[in-house]
């Protein structure tokens, strides 16, 4: 029925402003702005809609995760960008905050309203899109 359909994903913010400033300049994606609604233009074609909710609350699990071929290099790169990447104890993350012995090598962030997104180690070959 929706295999042919172009699906895509959204989820809340409290501030548009932020979250364009956050996924244009700090993450560097491609986005735009119509009717009040964010526009992430993803590698491959995905996209995902982020819309303004007075009363937002952020998720508590990943909303996004970025598939990347070196996890180090991109935490350093989001570290220098002023991202701080979270702690969660009972994942055995390292003292940079990336879990490596549960899957794939992941480490988590939050935007500015407080969702949660990942950075997680896949060998390009593995990569979608």
């Amino acid at each position: 029925m929706f295999k042919e359909s172009h699906a895509f994903s959204g989820f809340s913010t409290n501030d548009i402003g932020k979250a364009r400033d956050f996924y244009a300049n700090t993450l560097g994606l491609d986005v735009t702005e119509d009717d009040g609604l964010l526009n992430l233009h993803l590698a491959g074609g995905g996209g995902v809609v982020i819309y303004p909710k007075d009363n937002h609350q952020a998720a508590t699990f990943t909303v996004l995760n970025f598939p990347v071929s070196d996890i180090d290099q991109a935490v350093d790169g989001l570290t220098g960008a002023g991202v701080t990447f979270e702690r969660y104890p009972e994942m055995g993350q390292d003292e940079r905050g990336v879990m490596r012995d549960q899957g794939p090598p992941i480490a988590w962030f939050k935007d500015p309203a407080g969702n949660i997104l990942s950075v997680i180690e896949i060998p390009m070959d593995r990569q979608s899109g």
